[in-house]
């Protein structure tokens, strides 16, 4: 399956239906009085986040959805049918936004939620709703109202709990790999990886989401290279693992190159934390490898690990650093849900009157 982040999207919800205008007619009875029913109401335009997906691929070769329109009313006071309402499935993680590309209508995380692009139009009333002591015979009757017509974008954000960052050929892919089940294109040559790909690792009796992206070069975050394009789907990520390419010949200049380039694409990703590992530890010598690091450990003022993902030493450590900076993140995440919550309930009980 191909992948997509980005589609453009013209949606329009259902007009609702016409009111009747409608007398009755039965012998016997000469002043039968208005019967005319209301119109029904216009579909509406929603998405819904499914499970099962992570591209918003089907939207390349659909982006026009119109929802029915709401049928008109009749005589003996019968209302209209509804219009149906339809739905777009997208995969967990998308953000909505307005036509200037900008403005973020909603953020869907979870599978199952549910957001109202465009509410269908209510249904004109028919005249049997206008008689009155005055006018015992209403002649006019409502309009419906016309649906809404606009234009969105559709914003994938793949929902990660590890972002891989690097520079071109610093073994992101083969870490993945070596890994997880996921099967990325591997090779000898930078920008190997073309687009995001998310594997499943394993460890401790514990599982989280690994996302690879193209690797970063220097000017990403003005659009050189391929990896600005793709670093909004690890802005949602727990922790960044920074793998850098061990064989380099300037390991602390390939460093602050993704550092840099990180904390100019927004605060979001700069604040992140971070491990740090140095790769590809199985082509150097053991006196390089204690140089190498040293120099990142100064450069980064922080712990740096060794490993390689080909013969995948120093895999298992590295990940379990990965489990507890993930930990921390639900930790803090549930902390200040529940600091949230209290104010709510502090500002519910303080504003309520008997």
């Amino acid at each position: 399956m191909k992948f997509l982040d980005l589609a453009k999207v013209y949606i329009r919800s259902g007009s609702g239906g016409n009111g009747c205008v409608s007398f009755r007619r039965e012998k016997y009875i000469e002043f039968g009085g208005p019967n005319g029913g209301d119109g029904g109401r216009g579909g509406s335009v929603i998405i819904e986040t499914v499970d099962g997906l992570n591209t918003l691929i089907d939207f390349r070769y659909q982006q026009h959805f119109f929802a029915q329109n709401g049928q008109g009313g009749m005589g003996n006071n019968r209302t209209g049918k509804d219009g149906n309402d339809i739905v777009l499935r997208v995969p967990a993680g998308t953000e909505i936004l307005d036509e200037d590309e900008e403005t973020v209508i909603a953020d869907l995380t979870e599978v199952g939620q549910r957001f109202v692009l465009a509410k269908g139009g209510n249904g004109g009333w028919g005249n049997s709703r206008f008689k009155s002591a005055t006018n015992q015979a209403p002649r006019s009757a409502n309009p419906g109202q016309q649906g809404i017509e606009r234009t969105i974008w559709l914003r994938l954000k793949l929902i990660a709990d590890v972002g891989l960052l690097g520079l071109p050929n610093a073994g992101k892919s083969t870490f993945l790999a070596a890994t997880s089940n996921a099967r990325p294109k591997i090779a000898d040559y930078p920008f190997t990886t073309l687009h995001p790909n998310l594997g499943v690792v394993g460890i401790d009796n514990s599982e989280f989401v690994v996302a690879d992206i193209p690797g970063l070069i220097e000017g990403a975050s003005e659009g050189r290279g391929l990896g600005d394009l793709f670093l909004g789907h690890v802005e949602r990520c727990a922790v960044l693992l920074h793998l850098v390419d061990g064989t380099s010949e300037d390991v602390v200049a390939d460093y602050h190159t993704i550092i840099t380039e990180i904390e100019n694409y927004n605060d979001v990703l700069g604040d992140k934390p971070r491990v740090t590992v140095l790769n590809k530890a199985d082509s150097l010598l053991e006196e390089e490898v204690a140089e190498k690091r040293d120099a990142l450990q100064q450069a980064c003022e922080g712990r740096v690990y060794v490993m390689s993902g080909v013969s995948k030493e120093g895999v298992d450590t590295v990940l379990r650093a990965l489990k507890a900076e993930i930990s921390m993140d639900r930790l803090r995440t549930k902390v200040e849900a529940e600091a949230e919550a209290d104010e709510e309930h502090q500002e519910e009980k303080g504003t309520w009157q008997p």
